[in-house]
């Protein structure tokens, strides 16, 4: 991670290395460059935990498929690019928000537009005020949905197609971060399709195929179903398809010192394979 002293790009854009296909990748959550308006109170350890570290590395094989990467430069705990901008917790707010807000879940869990707590701890030691939130909205959040927007409308004008795959990690105790009371372990991976809604269920049996021929265990929307992103993307009637695909940060670094594990480069091999395999389905589909 670094911390910036003033506004920086909000995203990497990495565009195909060979004859494009209509595939667009996006890892909204792999920033780790911290603004210096950013003003946390907790520690920095902790606030890393929001932080999909590595993410956009694990997938970096996406353009030579002929696919787009588009990767946060900013981490999600500032603001979160998988979150409408409704999505807002009033009780952070140092005055009313102009306009109607529509907190979802995942506010009451602390983890809306604008990050309420880290790990365990509240992120703020003060309320924001409306003009703060909005620049990071008109800084960070707005460009990046406008640069996948525009990948993801060229890709679909070009082909009359689009297959969108919104790239996560989660942590390995993701079912406590969730208040979800249950025995049984994370998966190694967990396709999202918000149930079988986003996504021609083809692609998501061959990703599905191939991880478990790897020897990956692999969960379909369970815990993560996919969020505002693939909500807004997925619409498979229209040929436009997305899939969330979350990988257990367990399998490929240390989860307290936010460091590569030994496994690392073996899981980015196993993915550089699967964006291959990925890649030919797209093609085929032409």
């Amino acid at each position: 991670m670094k911390f910036a002293d003033s506004d920086f790009e909000p995203y990497e854009l990495l565009l195909p290395t060979r004859s494009a296909i209509p595939l667009v990748c996006d890892s909204p959550h792999s920033g780790t460059t911290y603004p210096a308006d950013f003003q946390y109170s907790i520690p920095v350890s902790e606030l890393r935990s929001a932080e999909d570290t590595y993410v956009n590395e694990l997938w970096q094989a996406i353009p030579s498929v002929g696919g787009s990467l588009l990767a946060a430069n900013f981490p999600r705990s500032y603001i979160d690019p998988n979150r409408d901008t409704d999505d807002i917790d009033v009780t952070l707010l140092a005055e009313p928000w102009p306009t109607a807000l529509h907190p979802t879940e995942k506010t009451r869990l602390g983890h809306g537009l604008i990050w309420r707590k880290g790990r365990t701890q509240p992120i703020y030691d003060r309320k924001l005020w409306v003009a703060e939130v909005e620049h990071r909205i008109a800084t960070y959040h707005q460009p990046y949905h406008a640069a996948l927007a525009r990948q993801i409308e060229a890709a679909h004008e070009r082909f009359g197609v689009v297959w969108h795959l919104n790239l996560h990690s989660m942590p390995a105790n993701s079912y406590e971060v969730l208040e979800i009371q249950t025995d049984k372990p994370l998966a190694d991976f967990v396709l999202g399709d918000r149930d079988g809604t986003t996504c021609d269920p083809t692609l998501i049996g061959i990703i599905e195929d191939f991880l478990l021929e790897r020897g990956y265990t692999v969960a379909r929307n369970d815990p993560f179903k996919g969020v505002a992103l693939i909500a807004r993307m997925g619409r498979p009637d229209d040929n436009r398809h997305s899939l969330q695909i979350e990988v257990n940060r367990a399998l490929y670094m240390d989860e307290k010192r936010y460091e590569k594990n030994a496994n690392f480069e073996v899981l980015q091999n196993d993915l550089t394979l699967l964006s291959a395999r990925v890649g030919e389905f797209v093609e085929s589909t032409l």
